[in-house]
């Protein structure tokens, strides 16, 4: 596991739609990579060669994909912002998650338009 960075920028909170995500999924390699987890957007750009194209975590890239984070899956089906169906002990991994991308990544933003059923959790 990679160690908490201590030269993060100041969280930033510039509003994202999930469609405006999908630009920063790693495709186009002159943009920075974004991945969201819980309405929060993470610069992972450092990491291209984990989030980028044909990188292991590039489902992730682009999106808000919770419910995936949180049920630990690859799937791109469960690579979705709802995550309000998740049992508690899959709402903690996605917690656990969340913490980890705080202390190790560049908070850019906020997704605006979240699912109705987690834009309030």
């Amino acid at each position: 596991m990679q160690p908490a960075r201590t030269d993060l920028a100041p969280p930033k909170d510039d509003p994202f739609t999930l469609q405006q995500l999908k630009e920063f999924d790693g495709s186009d390699t002159d943009k920075p990579i974004y991945v969201a987890i819980k309405g929060t957007v993470f610069d992972v750009s450092h990491k291209r060669e984990t989030y980028g194209k044909g990188g292991s975590y590039n489902l992730f890239a682009g999106k808000d994909a919770s419910k995936a984070l949180g049920k630990s899956s690859l799937k791109e089906e469960d690579a979705s912002p709802d995550y309000s169906d998740l049992p508690e002990a899959e709402l903690k991994v996605l917690n656990d998650w969340h913490g980890f991308f705080l202390k190790r990544y560049n908070v850019i933003g906020k997704v605006i338009d979240l699912p109705p059923a987690v834009a309030n959790l």
